[in-house]
């Protein structure tokens, strides 16, 4: 694990380089559509000269209404840098599970297709993604140097790279942020919080005055709003192997890697029951088990990040005056959080090499990562000067998550702020607190079938047990009990016996450090 820290520490300051030459400018000089870029990807095709399509599966908010726009700008950039045009398939929120668990049982025609912890692993298991650990070196030296070698670990499989992690906020850090005029109205002060479970935030926002002010601006009166995807965060302290099972894991700290049935852990149980509190008080909406999309004004809710996102993402996107932000929880870096974001390719993809250098591109020109990130140049955005030191949005309509493409730190800041927020990501994630188990990623073969059944059983459960609705249940303790019992019918002590014995045998060859910090929270 020293030696883990140290390539941690060593990336991230890659990352902070990174970070602050995308403060400085864009590596491009283009301008406008097809203009040329000063980036040292030489122009190239295919052998006989032709122009290589690749169409690019991700989740978002649905396809940009000006997207045909957007690829008379991008297309003829990449074509010029590469050889390539790219058409970019966003399938919306709540159509995405099913979307993409289609494309990869079907073998549906795509070249790359985001991904993420959830799926990884198993989607691998299938044969669903291209094998790129001999290519990147080669293909793509510049994305390959640009990533910590870490975070490339944490995305092997059987010792084989099958994904480019997005070097965003790779680490996970968590907050509650309010709309502040709605915690101002509460009476309550969010800085104060030690935990979810502290009675004075139930207070809140179970208060009078809180809904008085909703229903006086004329915002939906839940205080805490979900969807469907349910409290998902509640677990992240939890490493779950790359497994993609979200009952499975080992706490981040436990030098000891005690694979537990997390739902069944006290402290997670302590979460749940605070959500069926929440729900039976109408704090968190009736309809959260089945609401496909997430409200865009949050009263409070939790979101991954970094403290000035309050400033520049969290509090724009609800369209209030002013949004704060109050840490929960320590800041960790795992291979769930490397694995939050990424991109593969597919096995049946006819140019694998050239998706590779589409994806070189997207993380390293920042040219194309701000055409991705912000939308149509002249429509959405436009560099301020010829400098392209920051950009200006002209709007918010771009529907494309930026978080599903490629790095936060080639990125052009815009002007906005006086600042670049993405060196406060940079800090976070070089500070962060590395899992026990940062590098391992299970081995499925042996349980693949037991494991394919339990995801599917805690799947079928997540939805009621994360939004504290519950189905038929009246408590988390029965509704998980009964979760447990059925996916224990189809193999789950198997799968628990299997993981120890590879998490006991990394360790061994592993031992984690215990640094202070760690041994004061695992107490």
């Amino acid at each position: 694990m020293k030696k883990l820290k140290k390539v941690l520490a060593l990336g991230m300051a890659g990352a902070m380089a990174l970070s602050l030459a995308a403060c400085g400018g864009s590596d491009s000089s283009a301008t406008t559509s097809g203009s040329t870029s000063t980036g040292t990807s030489e122009a190239s095709s295919t052998a006989d000269g032709e122009v290589v399509n690749l169409t690019w599966v991700m989740v978002g908010n649905g396809m940009p209404s000006n997207y045909d726009a957007w690829l008379e700008q991008i297309n003829p950039y990449l074509e010029e840098k590469i050889g390539v045009n790219i058409d970019v398939q966003v399938v919306a929120w709540d159509a995405w599970d099913q979307r993409r668990s289609t494309i990869v049982n079907t073998a549906g025609e795509y070249d790359i297709l985001f991904t993420n912890t959830n799926t990884y692993t198993n989607d691998v298991g299938i044969g669903a993604f291209y094998d790129i650990t001999e290519l990147l070196p080669e293909v793509a030296p510049d994305l390959w140097a640009s990533i910590p070698e870490d975070y490339w670990d944490a995305c092997r499989v059987n010792g084989q790279i099958y994904a480019v992690p997005t070097m965003k906020d790779s680490s996970i850090s968590q907050y509650v942020v309010w709309d502040k005029g709605a915690m101002d109205a509460a009476g309550y002060d969010g800085s104060t919080m030690q935990d979810l479970t502290d009675p004075e935030l139930t207070e809140a926002l179970g208060s009078q005055e809180l809904q008085d002010y909703l229903v006086a601006n004329n915002y939906p009166t839940t205080a805490w709003p979900l969807s469907s995807s349910g409290a998902t965060y509640l677990t992240f302290q939890y490493d779950t192997m790359g497994a993609g099972l979200i009952a499975m894991g080992v706490k981040y700290n436990d030098t000891e890697g005690k694979v537990v049935s997390i739902f069944e852990q006290p402290d997670i149980m302590e979460y749940l029951d605070l959500l069926r509190e929440w729900y039976n008080a109408g704090i968190i909406n009736a309809d959260a088990n089945v609401k496909g999309e997430e409200n865009a004004y949050k009263p409070a809710a939790i979101a991954q990040g970094w403290p000035l996102a309050a400033v520049t993402t969290w509090g724009p996107n609800m369209g209030v005056e002013e949004a704060v932000a109050y840490q929960w929880g320590p800041t960790i870096v795992s291979n769930d959080s490397v694995r939050g974001s990424l991109n593969c390719i597919s096995n049946n993809c006819p140019n694998p090499e050239k998706a590779l250098e589409f994806l070189q591109l997207v993380n390293t020109d920042s040219y194309v990562r701000d055409l991705l990130y912000y939308g149509v140049q002249g429509d959405d955005w436009d560099y301020t000067d010829e400098t392209h030191e920051w950009v200006h949005k002209n709007n918010a309509n771009w529907t494309m998550a930026g978080y599903t493409q490629g790095s936060f730190f080639t990125v052009t800041p815009t002007d906005d702020f006086d600042f670049n927020q993405y060196d406060q990501v940079a800090e976070l994630n070089a500070a962060a607190e590395p899992s026990v188990l940062l590098g391992f990623s299970m081995d499925t073969t042996p349980v693949s079938d037991q494991l394919a059944q339990c995801i599917a059983i805690a799947e079928s459960y997540k939805s009621e047990l994360l939004t504290g609705a519950c189905g038929e249940f009246d408590t988390p303790e029965e509704m998980v009990a009964d979760m447990v019992a059925a996916m224990n019918e189809v193999g789950f002590q198997e799968i628990l016996a299997e993981a120890q014995r590879q998490v006991d045998e990394f360790l061994a060859a592993n031992p984690p450090e215990v640094s202070t910090s760690t041994a004061e929270s695992a107490e």
